[in-house]
């Protein structure tokens, strides 16, 4: 406790570079893996091509592509896009499944009734589709929010700053406190980011707290909404 509470100013610094470096993968790869995924929906004889080629994805080493990365884009082996890059390539492959069990989720009922009355394909999407697999969604993002933290300590190896660091170091020193520290750190950034997701859940998806059915009257979500006009 003596040791982290001297370094506590760096070890923060690195807190918050691990954070951005798992955060910003993870917005990319739902950027890139939910038209992906809405684009297999329309076409179903991709599906299988697809998922199998995100399963190949994450098959591949973190560390060898942290290392092939720079060759490929251009980039320093100490560049964060690097990290960003090859983080967002996991997070597309995880994703995918993810936001296609989520789109798979709605009641097609509901898009029927939003086509019936008008509605475009693009406008569903957004008032009927997304909002009710937002539920799914985020279970699935949070459990791919823990992988994409740990996975960034390992870019550590190439001298990436993060948490991850003090694994290195410690083990360099053979100071098994600078590695517990690293650890715990690392726990209480995925708890954190694990929390976060669950409050943004209940925000976005208010009306999934009652899909048990004990509320006493049904909720109107904002897919509902849409539909009704």
């Amino acid at each position: 406790m003596e040791w982290a509470a001297a370094n506590a100013g760096r070890i923060l610094s690195l807190a918050g570079q691990h954070l951005v470096l798992a955060i910003v993968p993870l917005l990319l790869g739902l950027v890139i893996s939910l038209p992906l995924a809405q684009l297999v929906r329309r076409h179903p004889a991709w599906r299988t091509a697809l998922l199998t080629l995100s399963s190949v994805l994450y098959t591949v080493p973190s560390l060898a592509l942290f290392i092939i990365l720079p060759v490929v884009l251009g980039t320093r082996i100490l560049d964060p896009v690097n990290v960003i890059v090859a983080l967002t390539v996991y997070a597309v492959a995880l994703l995918m499944r993810s936001a296609l069990d989520s789109l798979d989720s709605v009641d097609g009922e509901l898009s029927l009734a939003a086509r019936a009355l008008g509605h475009t394909a693009v406008s569903r999407y957004f008032q009927v589709d997304l909002p009710l697999s937002l539920p799914v969604l985020i279970a699935g993002l949070r459990a791919i929010s823990v992988s994409n933290i740990s996975l960034v300590s390992v870019a550590a190896l190439v001298g990436m700053p993060n948490l991850g660091i003090l694994f290195t170091e410690g083990l360099q020193r053979d100071f098994v406190t600078e590695i517990v520290v690293g650890l715990v750190a690392i726990l209480v950034l995925a708890l954190i980011m694990d929390l976060l997701l669950v409050v943004l859940g209940r925000v976005l998806s208010p009306w999934a707290r009652f899909a048990s059915g004990a509320a006493p009257r049904k909720p109107v979500t904002p897919a509902r909404r849409a539909v009704r006009g």
